[in-house]
């Protein structure tokens, strides 16, 4: 008999306090999506480098790849599931910021993370807040566009 190491956390994510099972090694990442069923953040590179796992925390970009499920205990964590009709995701309709899709859930809450903490960024602080992502599809220019798009209407 193989006995398991999982407790039950409590996380508040997208505003609702939700309890799951979670082991000392999961990763945020992997409780998000098969623990609580939220897709919108991709499993990539899964060690930090491509962005695609980026959810908010405090309303700060994390990669959640990299977060320990337990390390977002007490903080808010926002999916881009939780993020309603934030004037960024129309954005990148409006710029065609995206192209195949994977990657545009971490683009977006990178985005908004940015917005939130710098809404008067200039082109070199987009251009290095854009740098924590990869598009394999080089929609950079269109994301940029986006973002600008939405610190010039705040």
């Amino acid at each position: 008999m193989q006995i398991l190491n999982e407790s039950l956390i409590m996380l508040h994510v997208n505003g609702e306090e939700r309890k799951v099972l979670a082991r000392p090694a999961d990763t945020l990442l992997h409780i998000l999506r098969d623990g609580l069923g939220l897709s919108g953040a991709k499993p990539g590179c899964e060690n930090g480098d491509c962005g695609a796992c980026t959810v908010l925390m405090d309303g700060w970009p994390v990669k959640s790849c990299l977060t320990l499920a337990a390390e977002a205990v007490g903080h808010e964590v926002t999916t881009i599931e939780g993020l309603h009709q934030a004037p960024i995701q129309q954005a990148f309709i409006d710029k065609s910021a995206f192209q195949c899709g994977y990657c545009t859930s971490g683009f977006i809450m990178n985005c908004q993370g940015l917005i939130n903490i710098h809404p008067d960024a200039d082109d070199e602080v987009i251009s290095e807040w854009l740098q924590a992502n990869i598009c394999r599809c080089t929609s950079y220019q269109e994301i940029t566009e986006a973002v600008q798009s939405v610190l010039q209407n705040t």
